[in-house]
């Protein structure tokens, strides 16, 4: 538990190096240096943000009374009180920190010898008197286990906390290490003995879902169990913990919440753009496992510091579920290696043949770009792994990820775009050939190369996150590139119309309300014309609209499809038409009482259904992003490949797995 403290202040400072906190008093607090990635550097700009807020709120609230005081639980290698009392907002409050005896002691060292820090204190030689390790006039820092509640009181009388006066508990991912007595034990503590108090909560939340369980292994694994979220598991269970404990009001946002309700347009701007980035799942699903809880009791006037300065519709009511979808793994795929990554793309050559290209994943044990093919045939109701010869250079192939591959006929296939690097230009075009071998009913061999490329295609195709989908249009065939994101735009919403096979520009009119710029969307072929689906907008809010481009006298038309009840905003999922219904695969919504499972909209009713999948009889977390999925009509069945991704610190999750999602009851019912 001690060891958290260490790392998160390491993970601060690297986020103040970038720019993303103005905090020059960590670097010398933090001890070691590390640069750390943008994912973490958003997970701690917003955790400190956060709290931030919320403190600043609270001195700005009580500005006018005689004294008030901060009680830090926890506080690690924090440098709150040096950052305000260099702003100048501790006229009239008194600090006191506390952590374990060696954290305290360790810190009171470091104090002591760096004169940036000592100067702005002000030893007071009151240190030394037991668990008092440094006293300053308006600073206290204590060597207490916070379990130890009589202790912790004695400590703080003796440190000369007042009960009488409004105080400030912080309790930043502290209580979850506790046992849940002993934290119920302390906030109870708090009410009752703070006639004017508020107190300030950040932690995990939802341990049940995909993350969830890899966020919660993660903890194990450091030998610092997550306590509270068996007993509190979401973010009403929180707020009801303190309102039965004595506190009169309570707020809880989680992240995303917070992220787009309490932070102005301009700074998410400056933050969404201080470096290349392109986790935007793994950000949204940081966020929504993490909250953060103001409560108050006895203030005048109250504290709510979490009332949102803009409205924005909450997601926080489960989502309606219309029935089930049972998920197992493939026989005979298990095991097969190439198959664990994200970002990649897989697509039907022909009936029965499965090609799956690019990614992040893992090969040999080591996490890679992904260079190989790969391909799955199926012979008498089984799949199995074909050897894939590739003919291809690897600069010209460019260990893409976030392409689109359309296959024009069993032998050819044109991939479109795709990225090395989030700061990297985006890859063109390339043609990819699959001599006859292909051919055979059951092939044993599959050999791609490469076909010359075809620069006319190259400015449609300097993006990554888009979708290349086929249309018709007067008896011809094209190619529609629609959307995505490229180095030097976060967001797109313009599309090419590509002739097939030549691949030429073609100008074609367009009418109707052009929908907002996307990426992460789905697009799929319907009568002709193309369906796009949800997506990732320009303020990085997920969207609920769907679109449908279809043939219109001289050209094309666009038309919302109006569904109901409403689609949940929500981006890198899969989609596939089957008989006038859309099936929306997977992806990320801001809802974080469930994770998206199968929605199935009728596409002539607008009728908008739910379906939960059913993971029991898989035995690791089914993370539904950055997949790729194929539909098999015949079967009913979907077959998800790959999946996962980088779980803020908690490591990387890959799919282990090919799944089959069999849709035969849903799709019969619809």
């Amino acid at each position: 538990v001690q060891g958290t403290g260490g790392s998160s202040a390491v993970s601060k400072c690297s986020a103040a190096a970038r720019g993303y906190i103005q905090d020059r008093f960590l670097r010398l607090l933090a001890g070691r240096r590390r640069r750390r990635a943008p994912l973490i550097h958003r997970g701690y700009y917003i955790r400190a943000r956060a709290v931030d807020h919320c403190v600043q709120d609270f001195l700005l609230k009580t500005q006018s009374l005689p004294r008030t005081q901060i009680l830090s639980l926890g506080a690690g290698f924090d440098s709150l009180y040096f950052r305000l009392k260099d702003m100048g907002l501790l006229h009239h409050t008194v600090v006191y920190e506390v952590d374990f005896p060696n954290v305290a002691c360790q810190k009171a060292t470091l104090i002591k010898r760096m004169k940036e820090l000592s100067a702005l204190v002000g030893d007071t030689g009151g240190e030394g008197l037991g668990a008092i390790t440094f006293s300053g006039e308006d600073y206290k820092l204590l060597g207490v286990d916070l379990s130890e509640l009589s202790e912790l009181e004695r400590t703080l009388e003796e440190a000369g906390l007042n009960n009488e006066i409004p105080t400030l508990f912080i309790a930043e991912v502290v209580l979850t290490y506790m046992e849940n007595t002993r934290s119920d034990a302390l906030i109870q503590w708090a009410a009752e003995h703070f006639p004017q108090a508020c107190f300030l909560v950040y932690e995990q939340v939802h341990p049940e879902d995909p993350f969830g369980r890899v966020m919660q292994k993660h903890f194990s694994q450091l030998s610092c169990a997550l306590r509270s979220l068996a007993l509190y598991p979401d973010c009403e269970a929180q707020r009801r913990r303190f309102l039965g404990r004595g506190w009169t009001e309570c707020s809880v946002l989680d992240m995303n919440e917070f992220f787009t309700c309490c932070i102005p347009e301009d700074e998410q701007q400056r933050v969404q753009t201080l470096e290349p980035f392109d986790e935007y799942e793994e950000w949204h699903l940081k966020c929504s496992h993490y909250f953060v809880l103001a409560a108050s009791k006895g203030m005048e006037p109250s504290w709510t510091p979490l009332l949102p300065s803009v409205t924005v519709p909450r997601h926080s009511g489960p989502v309606g579920m219309a029935g089930t979808v049972p998920a197992a793994v493939c026989a005979r795929l298990s095991g097969i290696p190439g198959l664990r990554r994200y970002g990649h793309h897989s697509v039907l050559l022909k009936p029965g043949v499965i090609l799956t290209t690019g990614g992040f994943g893992e090969e040999n044990g080591q996490h890679c770009r992904m260079r190989n093919f790969h391909v799955l045939s199926k012979h008498a109701g089984c799949w199995k792994a074909v050897c894939v010869t590739q003919n291809i250079p690897d600069k010209r192939w460019g260990e893409r990820l976030y392409h689109t591959v359309s296959c024009l006929s069993d032998t050819l296939a044109l991939v479109v775009g795709g990225r090395t690097s989030p700061s990297s230009t985006g890859l063109g075009v390339l043609w990819l050939k699959f001599p006859k071998t292909c051919n055979a009913s059951d092939p044993d061999e599959v050999s791609v190369e490469l076909v010359s490329l075809q620069p006319a295609a190259e400015a449609a195709a300097l993006r990554w996150r888009h979708s290349t989908t086929e249309l018709t249009f007067k008896g011809e065939q094209y190619l529609f590139v629609y959307g995505g994101r490229s180095a030097l735009e976060p967001v797109l919403g313009d599309w090419y119309f590509l002739h097939t096979p030549e691949l030429s520009y073609t100008a074609i009119a367009v009418e109707g309300p052009v929908p907002e710029s996307r990426h992460s969307h789905s697009a799929c072929s319907w009568e002709g014309g193309v369906l796009i689906a949800g997506g990732l907008g320009a303020a990085e809010q997920p969207l609920g609209s769907i679109f449908l481009l279809r043939e219109f006298e001289h050209g094309f038309q666009w038309q919302t499809i109006e569904t109901h009840p409403p689609l949940v905003p929500r981006y890198s999922h899969t989609a596939h038409v089957h008989e006038g219904k859309l099936l929306l695969v997977g992806g990320v919504w801001f809802h974080a009482s469930s994770v998206p499972g199968i929605t199935v909209i009728d596409l002539m009713t607008g009728l908008c259904l739910d379906y939960v999948i059913n993971v029991e009889h898989l035995e690791w977390p089914l993370m539904l992003h950055n997949h790729s999925s194929v539909f098999l009509p015949n079967e009913k069945e979907l077959l998800v490949i790959g999946g996962g991704g980088n779980c803020f610190s908690f490591g990387t999750h890959l799919n282990p797995e090919p799944v089959a999602l069999s849709l035969s009851s849903i799709l019969i019912s619809h």
